[in-house]
């Protein structure tokens, strides 16, 4: 299993727009990728799941990936983390 930790430094913390960007980059891999948040796991392919944490600004996030992508999902998920100006 392939994870990394972020810090969410947007304003808004994860809101509708930017999930929908992690949910839709995180369906082109085979891997299961979750997001945790305050000791609650959801399914990152998921924006009901992705909206239900109510992520602030400032909130420590996992993101987590396993299976036979893992590595470059993660990369790519982080990379629309930064690109989208959530976290670092």
């Amino acid at each position: 299993m392939a994870q990394q930790t972020v810090k969410i430094t947007a304003n808004d913390g994860v809101h509708a727009r930017p999930a929908t960007v992690l949910v839709q980059e995180a369906g082109k891999y085979k891997a299961d990728i979750n997001l945790e948040y305050n000791g609650k796991d959801v399914n990152l392919k998921s924006i009901m799941g992705i909206m239900s944490l109510g992520i602030p600004s400032g909130a420590e996030v996992t993101f987590k990936a396993e299976g036979s992508d893992e590595d470059e999902a993660l990369e790519a998920i982080i990379n629309v983390v930064k690109d989208q100006g959530l976290g670092e």
